[in-house]
């Protein structure tokens, strides 16, 4: 069977409807030779001969000569049953005149006594049964009545036939049933073979994803699922010689600017702390004044690069970790939506925050939360029209929470919509140097939506303004 495996999957499939057919077949044929054996030995020892009846008559014309005249009365029904066999026969009681007196057969024979006279001691047939008529004499010797008895003179079952009509179905309708069963043998077996290889490439599909390369696939065959293994294989040692430099260089871009911010955050730090001192000091002319207002604001500007430059390492460092704690997320959100609005009130736009069914106390990370939040209102506020507004909106749905945060400024260009969380990207760059932006908020914000188990994406409004969306896991402080 151990070759089989290894064969192509058409021919698996091939051989396996072979034997299927083969199979039943051979157990289709069994299946009748038991039933024609079985329903043999039902005729040779349950069916009773054509004249089993006739033949018990005697017995019952015996026990109506001694009972005589005492049959006649309603009240020695039952004895009589218990002489004649109620599976084979019909009788009926009937009085001098030939009418029913009582008896399992209903039907009026006789028109009249003299009828019955004639019909005393004789064999009649009727609807197809014969019916013996037995005459009651009374004590003065003259005939009180008659007692009929009907019955076949045909083969007849010892027991009833429902269930040999059962077994008799079943016998027809197994042929369907070996099929159904072999077919459903064989698929097993097939799919447990498929089953294997299929298994090892999703696990390695899950290890690229992760990328991690140190994996093998442990499976041989010269068929289809093994040769496409082979190709995977062959693709993972590509994979290993490009993506491992990709990945060795991307993360030692990171470590890169992680270290060049930590280098410029003490610089920076100095040039702003001087320029402050300076001005704070009063002994510069108007002129030094402004040339210091330029240092110390263009110094904390890149005092806050620098800051976001560091996060962004760290988050590529940390991605993954959470440290998850129970909040009440409407006060929460609130309250920090509420840190915005000096900066929101300085260009005239109003913030505002419209929960909806986010009620109770949710385990979330709320350092990342604040992050993710906070780069995108930030964001907004850049770009929102100076007396417009930002919506930020909540609720919870499906274990997660979800925020739609939304501005009234120009919205993104068509195309940009995937860009903007794209590491350093600015739609706006004279726009972006000039307030400070690094083009980290919304790359930082993704990957931190990301590390949640999360999605964000970003769009337009119908009516205008662009729309942030983005859910995070979330699971009930209660559960």
């Amino acid at each position: 069977m151990k070759k089989i495996a290894h064969w192509s999957l058409k021919s698996q499939f091939t051989l396996g409807f072979a034997l299927i057919l083969a199979l039943s077949l051979a157990a289709t044929v069994i299946t009748y030779a038991f039933g024609v054996l079985l329903f043999t030995r039902m005729e040779n020892s349950s069916v009773y001969p054509a004249n089993f009846y006739e033949k018990q008559i005697p017995g019952i014309k015996e026990y109506i000569r001694e009972e005589n005249t005492a049959l006649l009365d309603p009240s020695r029904r039952e004895a009589l049953e218990a002489q004649v066999p109620a599976a084979g026969f019909l009788y009926q009681v009937v009085d001098g005149e030939g009418d029913y007196i009582y008896g399992t057969l209903h039907d009026q024979i006789f028109a009249g006594k003299r009828q019955l006279y004639d019909k005393l001691n004789t064999v009649t047939g009727l609807r197809g049964r014969y019916v013996q008529t037995v005459p009651v004499i009374g004590g003065d010797g003259r005939i009180s009545g008659a007692v009929l008895l009907s019955y076949t003179l045909s083969p007849t079952y010892a027991e009833g036939r429902g269930w040999l009509a059962a077994v008799y179905i079943a016998i027809l309708l197994s042929p369907f049933f070996y099929i159904l069963l072999f077919t459903l043998l064989f698929a097993r077996r097939i799919a447990g073979r498929m089953n294997e290889p299929i298994r090892m490439l999703m696990q390695a599909s899950r290890k690229i994803a992760d990328k991690d390369l140190d994996f093998t696939i442990e499976y041989r065959s010269g068929n289809e699922l093994g040769q496409l293994c082979a190709a995977f294989a062959q693709m993972q040692e590509e994979l290993r010689s490009s993506l491992s430099a990709q990945w060795r260089l991307e993360r030692e871009k990171a470590e890169m600017v992680e270290a060049l911010a930590h280098d410029l955050k003490t610089p920076v730090s100095l040039i702003s702390g001087y320029a402050e001192a300076l001005l704070e000091s009063g002994a510069a002319d108007d002129k030094q004044r402004r040339y210091l207002s330029v240092i110390h604001d263009n110094a904390q500007k890149s005092a806050g690069l620098v800051r976001q430059l560091q996060y962004s390492a760290e988050v590529e460092r940390l991605e993954g970790r959470l440290d998850v704690s129970p909040v009440e997320l409407i006060p929460w959100t609130g309250k920090l939506v509420g840190q915005f609005e000096p900066a929101a009130r300085d260009k005239g736009i109003r913030l505002l925050f419209h929960p909806e069914g986010a009620d109770g106390v949710y385990r979330i990370d709320t350092e990342k939360l604040e992050r993710i939040l906070g780069n995108i209102i930030s964001n907004s506020i850049s770009y929102a029209s100076e007396g417009g507004r930002i919506e930020v909106g909540l609720k919870t749905q499906e274990r997660q929470v979800l925020y739609r945060i939304r501005d009234t400024g120009p919205g993104f260009k068509p195309g940009e919509e995937k860009k903007v969380f794209a590491r350093f990207y600015r739609a706006d760059k004279a726009r972006g140097q000039a307030e400070g932006h690094s083009g980290l908020g919304l790359y930082i914000a993704k990957r931190l939506v990301e590390s949640h188990g999360g999605w964000i994406k970003a769009g337009n409004a119908e009516d205008g303004g662009a729309v942030v969306t983005f859910a995070i896991a979330a699971a009930d402080a209660e559960e």
